[in-house]
C-alpha cells in the first residue's frame, strides 16, 4: 500500500467472539494495512469466550475468558470502543452513530451483534430473582443473588444456614444444563424444566436424552421433561420469585430462576436501517455474507444464511473468514455450517454431529447402550451402512474426536466396532482424508495439520497450533491434532522423541517406572542400567534425584543423592538474590501456637532476619547465611517445627480458612482437614511443587480452586478439584469428584498425587499434565476413582510407605555430622560469614543493599559485626 493512500475504514458493530475473529483474521492477512478497523462493543470489556462462560463462576475474573492476544487491541490500525453501542446506521451517508451521539464514517460495515436471550411469555418472568444466562454481567448477577439469598437465610433463621437456595432452570438445552451446573457449583439446588420430551433435544435423540437425564440426576440435579411452566408466582413476603406453577398442575418452590429457552438474533439495527430480515429474524445475507446493501455484511448469530441463523461459534468463525477474504479482494463463500456440539458438565460427556436424528431417507442407526453405566452411543449411516452421516454420544464421547471429521466419508470395517467400550475390541484404524475438518472452531482440516509438519517444518504440537490455530479455541480437538501431528512426523522419518536428555532415551515417566520396578537406589546404578553413558547433566541428575526421593530412597543429602540436588535442595533452603537463604518452617493448615510464634520472632530477631507472612499461611524468614542455617533449624526443631519444604519440588502448603470451628458459614472442619492433608503429604517429592487448599464452605476463602488439589466443603462432605496452578499461566482447578467422605477424599488425593508423580514430565505442573495425559481429566478420574488401570492398590501401598517413612529433613541434618559439614561459607573458616553481604533498613526490617548503596558507603550492617576473612596470600 502506498504511504500516501489512507486506509479504508471498516466498522464492526459488536464485540463478541465472531467480531474478535474477524479483526484478528483481517490483521493477520492485511499486511499492507489497507483497512483501519473500528469495533463497537456494547459490553465494557474486550471480547471473551462466551462458550466457557460457566468458568466465570469459578474465576470471577473476566480476564480468564479473554480471547486471543491482547496486543490485537493495541494495534494502531484497530480501535476497540468498549461500552459504546451503536444506535443507528445511515446507509446512504455510510455512517454509524454511537450511544454518545458521535458519528463515525465507514467504507464497509459488518454487523456482528449476535443474539440475546429469549424470554418466554410466562407471567412473572420479570420478577426479581429471574435471570437470563448470556453475558458475564448475567453470570455475576446470578451469583450475587444466590450468595445474598444464602446470607439472608442465615440471618433470618437459626437453622437458616442449613437451608439451601432452591434454583430452577427453564430450558434443557446446552445452555440450560450449563446453567444448572453453575447453580450446583454455587451449592444451590437445581432443577431443569424442559418443555420437550428429553434433554438437549436439538442435539440428541430420545434414547440419548434419557441416558443424559439419568446422568444429570446422578449429579444431584433434578430433571422434569414434557413440562410447560404456566406462571411464576412471587414470594408473599419478599416479592421475589417464589414458585413455579406448571400446566400439568404441578408446582415447584424456588428462590432463583434461570431462563435458558434459546436466543433471538439482535437484528434491531438492521431493521431500523431498512435491511431485509428473515421470517424468524436475522439479517438476510448471501453466501458471501453480504446483505442487499453491497457495503453492509452480517456474520455470526445475527446473520441468516439461506434463511438459517446458526447459534454456534464455528459457523460464525467461518463467516468472519469469508468477509475478511472478500474485503481483501477474494471470492470466498460460506462453506456451510458444522453443527457439531460437545457439552462437558461435571464429568458428563455429551456430543453430537451431523444427522443425529437420522432424518436422511433410508438412514441406518447403529446403537450401543449401557443404561446401568449411563452410556448411550449411536452412529447414523447411509442405507448401505457404509457412509457416516452423524452420531450421538452420551456418557462416553471418546469416539467423537476421531469420528466427527469422517462425516460424509466411508467408515472402514464394522461401524459397531467404533461404539464398543474400551477393551471390548479394537476399533478399525481411521486415516482421515485431507479435507476432513478436524478443528471446526477454526475450520482447520487434517490436510492443513499435515501441511504444518511437511511444508512448514513444525515438529511438535505447540508449533502446529501456532501455525494452524487448530485447538486454540475450545481445545476438544487437541487429542486428534496431536495424533495427526505425531503420525505425520513418523511418516516423514522424524523421530518423535520422548527422551529425558542425551543420557537417557526414556521419558521421565518411563524412567520412573523403570527405576521403581528394577528397585535401583543410586544414580550410578540407574545410569549403568538405563543410560547411554557419560556422567549425566543438569536435566537428568535432578530428575533422578527427585525420582529416588519420590520412591522413599532416604534423605536427599545421603550418599550419591546429595550430588544430584539443585542449589535449593542442596542446602534445604531457598537461595535469595543476595546469596543468603530463607527459612520456612511448616505450619500445617496455617495453624500455629502462640508459643511457636514467639520462638519464630525470637529467632528472626536474634539472627537479624526479614520476616513475612506468605500466601501459604506460613512465616518466611529471609537473610540467613549458610553457616547460620543449622543454628536456626536447631532452635526451630527444638520448638516443635520442621522443614516446610519451601525449597523442594514437593508439597509446599495446604492453605485453609478457619472452617466450621470458628466461621458461622463453615460447614466442615477445613483446618482439621488441611492439617491432616499437610501432615500426610509433607515431604512428598514430585515433578513440580505442589500446593493444596481446603475451604470450609462455598465462599472459598482458602482459594482452593487455584491449587493443584483444592478441597471445598459441602453439607454432604467434600468436593475435590484438581489442576489449579499459579505461575506464568495461571489455571483454575477443575471439579474431580463431589460429596466425598473424609476417607474417600484422602484416598482420591493419594492416588491422584502419586499417579501424577509417576507419569508427569519433568518440571510439569498438574495443570499441564492434565492437558497432556492421554484421555485428559476423564482418564485420570477413571484411574483414581474406578481403578481403570488396576494400579490403585499399588498407589495406596506407595502412599502408605511414604507416610510411614517420613522424616524431617532439617532434623536429619542436625543429627548427622557429615551432612552438617556442608553448611559453611568457607571451607577453611566455617564460622566466618561472607564479607560481601550488606543490608539497609526498610519498613523497620533489613533488606539486601543494592550495588549503588554498597558503593555509596551508606550501608548499615545488620546484626553483630563479624571479622572479615583475609585470604592467606594477602596477610
Amino acid at each position: 500500500m502506498s504511504g500516501s493512500q489512507a486506509p479504508r475504514r471498516l466498522v464492526v458493530v459488536g464485540g463478541g467472539m465472531v467480531a474478535q475473529r474477524l479483526v484478528e483474521a483481517l490483521r493477520a492477512r492485511d499486511a499492507a494495512g489497507a483497512w483501519q478497523v473500528d469495533v463497537f462493543a456494547e459490553e465494557p470489556r474486550t471480547p471473551y469466550d462466551r462458550v466457557q462462560l460457566t468458568k466465570y463462576f469459578e474465576a470471577r475474573d473476566a480476564e480468564e475468558l479473554a480471547l486471543g492476544d491482547p496486543a490485537l487491541w493495541a494495534d494502531p490500525l484497530v480501535t476497540l470502543h468498549r461500552d459504546c453501542a451503536v444506535t443507528g446506521i445511515d446507509r446512504e451517508a455510510r455512517t454509524v452513530t454511537d450511544r454518545l451521539g458521535r458519528v463515525h464514517p465507514y467504507d464497509e460495515l459488518v454487523l456482528a451483534t449476535g443474539s440475546s436471550a429469549a424470554v418466554p411469555p410466562i407471567p412473572g418472568a420479570d420478577l426479581p430473582g429471574v435471570f437470563v444466562y448470556r453475558t458475564i454481567d448475567d453470570v455475576a448477577a446470578l451469583r450475587g443473588w444466590v450468595e445474598q439469598k444464602r446470607r439472608d437465610f442465615a440471618a433470618f433463621s437459626r437453622s437458616g444456614a442449613d437451608k439451601p437456595v432452591r434454583g430452577a432452570v427453564i430450558g434443557g438445552g446446552l445452555l440450560g444444563l450449563e446453567a444448572a451446573g453453575a447453580l450446583k457449583a454455587l451449592d444451590a439446588h437445581a432443577t431443569v424444566i424442559q418443555f420437550g420430551t428429553h434433554l438437549m433435544d436439538v442435539q440428541t435423540d430420545l434414547g440419548g436424552g434419557q441416558a443424559l437425564a439419568r446422568l444429570i440426576n446422578g449429579k444431584g440435579i433434578g430433571v422434569r421433561c414434557s413440562t410447560a411452566t404456566q406462571v411464576m408466582k412471587p414470594h408473599r413476603r419478599t416479592g421475589h420469585v417464589g414458585r413455579l406453577e406448571f400446566a400439568d398442575g404441578g408446582r415447584l418452590d424456588v428462590d432463583v430462576v434461570v431462563l435458558a429457552t434459546g436466543v433471538r438474533p439482535r437484528d434491531e439495527l438492521a431493521r431500523a436501517a431498512g435491511l431485509e430480515v428473515g421470517a424468524r429474524g436475522g439479517v438476510v445475507v448471501d453466501l458471501a455474507c453480504r446483505t442487499a446493501d453491497e457495503h453492509v455484511h452480517a456474520i455470526g448469530e445475527v446473520a441468516a444464511v439461506e434463511g438459517v441463523c446458526y447459534g454456534l461459534v464455528a459457523p460464525g468463525y467461518a463467516m468472519a473468514e469469508v468477509v475478511v477474504d472478500r474485503l481483501l479482494g477474494g471470492e470466498a463463500t460460506f462453506p456451510g455450517a458444522d453443527t457439531a456440539t460437545k457439552l462437558k458438565l461435571n464429568g458428563v460427556d455429551v456430543a453430537s454431529f451431523g444427522d443425529a436424528h437420522a432424518r436422511t431417507p433410508g438412514a441406518v442407526e447403529v446403537v450401543w447402550a449401557d443404561p446401568v453405566g449411563g452410556v448411550y452411543k449411536k452412529l447414523v449411516l447411509s442405507d448401505d451402512a457404509k457412509t457416516l452421516l452423524g452420531g450421538v454420544f452420551v456418557g462416553d464421547a471418546a469416539p467423537y474426536a476421531s469420528l466427527r471429521p469422517m462425516l460424509g466419508s466411508t467408515l472402514p470395517g464394522d461401524p459397531s466396532a467404533f461404539l464398543l467400550p474400551e477393551g471390548a475390541g479394537a476399533a478399525p484404524s481411521l486415516e482421515l482424508p485431507d479435507d476432513a475438518n478436524v478443528c471446526s472452531c477454526n475450520n482447520v482440516t487434517a490436510g492443513t495439520i499435515r501441511g504444518a509438519v511437511t511444508e512448514h517444518g513444525c515438529t511438535d504440537l505447540a508449533g502446529v497450533k501456532a501455525c494452524t490455530r487448530a485447538g486454540t479455541t475450545c481445545g476438544s480437538c487437541l487429542p486428534l491434532v496431536k495424533k495427526i501431528t505425531t503420525a505425520e512426523l513418523e511418516k516423514a522419518g522424524v523421530e518423535v522423541s520422548t527422551a529425558l536428555c542425551e543420557h537417557f532415551s526414556l521419558s521421565r515417566a518411563g524412567l520412573f517406572e523403570a527405576v521403581r520396578v528394577a528397585g535401583l537406589h543410586t544414580f550410578s546404578e540407574i545410569l549403568e542400567r538405563f543410560g547411554q553413558g557419560g556422567r549425566g547433566c543438569d536435566i537428568c541428575r535432578p530428575v533422578i534425584g527427585s525420582i529416588l526421593a519420590s520412591l522413599g530412597n532416604g534423605h536427599v543429602l545421603a550418599g550419591e543423592q546429595a550430588a544430584l540436588q539443585d542449589t535449593n535442595d542442596h542446602v534445604l533452603a531457598n537461595m535469595q538474590k543476595d546469596g543468603t537463604y530463607s527459612v520456612v518452617p511448616r505450619m500445617p493448615g496455617g495453624e500455629v501456637t502462640p508459643e511457636g510464634l514467639i520462638v519464630i520472632g525470637q529467632v528472626a530477631r536474634d539472627f537479624g532476619l526479614y520476616t513475612k507472612i506468605t500466601g501459604g499461611q506460613r512465616v518466611d524468614m529471609f537473610g540467613a547465611r549458610i553457616e547460620q542455617l543449622p543454628q536456626i533449624w536447631q532452635r526451630l526443631v527444638d520448638a516443635g517445627f520442621e522443614s516446610g519444604h519451601a525449597y523442594g519440588k514437593a508439597l509446599r502448603t495446604v492453605k485453609s480458612c478457619v472452617g466450621s470451628t470458628w466461621c458461622r458459614y463453615g460447614v466442615q472442619d477445613s483446618v482439621g482437614m488441611a492439617v491432616r492433608l499437610e501432615l500426610r503429604y509433607r515431604g512428598l517429592r514430585s515433578p513440580h511443587k505442589l500446593k493444596l487448599g481446603v475451604s470450609g464452605c462455598a465462599r472459598e476463602c482458602a482459594e482452593a480452586r487455584g491449587k493443584d488439589v483444592g478441597v471445598i466443603a459441602t453439607e454432604k462432605g467434600w468436593n475435590m478439584y484438581v489442576g489449579g496452578n499459579g505461575g506464568f499461566t495461571p489455571k483454575h482447578a477443575r471439579l474431580f469428584a463431589e460429596d466425598l467422605s473424609d476417607d474417600e477424599l484422602i484416598r482420591a488425593i493419594d492416588r491422584f498425587l502419586l499417579y501424577y508423580v509417576r507419569s508427569a514430565d519433568r518440571l510439569q505442573r498438574t495443570a499441564a499434565w492434565l492437558d497432556d495425559v492421554e484421555g485428559g481429566l476423564d482418564h485420570v478420574r477413571a484411574v483414581v476413582l474406578e481403578d481403570s488401570l488396576g494400579i490403585a492398590a499399588d498407589l495406596d501401598e506407595q502412599m502408605a510407605a511414604h507416610v510411614a517413612g517420613y522424616e524431617d529433613e532439617w532434623k536429619a541434618v542436625l543429627d548427622d555430622p557429615d551432612k552438617l559439614a556442608r553448611f559453611s561459607s568457607f571451607v577453611n573458616a566455617p564460622d566466618t560469614p561472607d564479607p560481601d553481604l550488606a543490608y539497609v533498613p526498610e519498613r523497620g526490617q533489613r533488606r539486601p543493599a543494592t550495588a549503588d548503596e554498597k558503593d555509596s558507603g551508606a550501608v548499615l550492617i545488620a546484626g553483630p559485626t563479624l571479622p572479615v576473612l583475609v585470604p592467606e596470600e594477602a596477610r
